[in-house]
């Protein structure tokens, strides 16, 4: 019976150590996510363009906050001489 036990516990120690590396993945992509809104919102794009691209980003999460960081803030940087 103590190496049922034995596994069971070790088990859960396995578990418990991919939840906490779940969270931190989790933690990031939300920072992530909330970068990319006030990049958007304090973006220089006008008016109408600033609230498609919020919305993209609000409504597609961490897929919309890749989407913006690869095509619009990408396009941002200048040119190297």
């Amino acid at each position: 019976m103590p190496l049922v036990a034995l596994a069971q516990s070790s088990l859960f120690a396995g578990m418990a150590g991919m939840m906490i590396i779940v969270w931190i993945i989790a933690l990031l992509a939300s920072v992530f996510w909330v970068w990319m809104l006030i990049d958007v919102l304090t973006s220089s794009m006008d008016g109408t363009e600033k609230i498609l691209w919020f919305l993209v980003v609000f409504f597609l999460h961490l897929l919309g906050a890749l989407i913006y960081y690869f095509v619009r803030r990408s396009g941002r940087t200048p040119a190297v001489r």
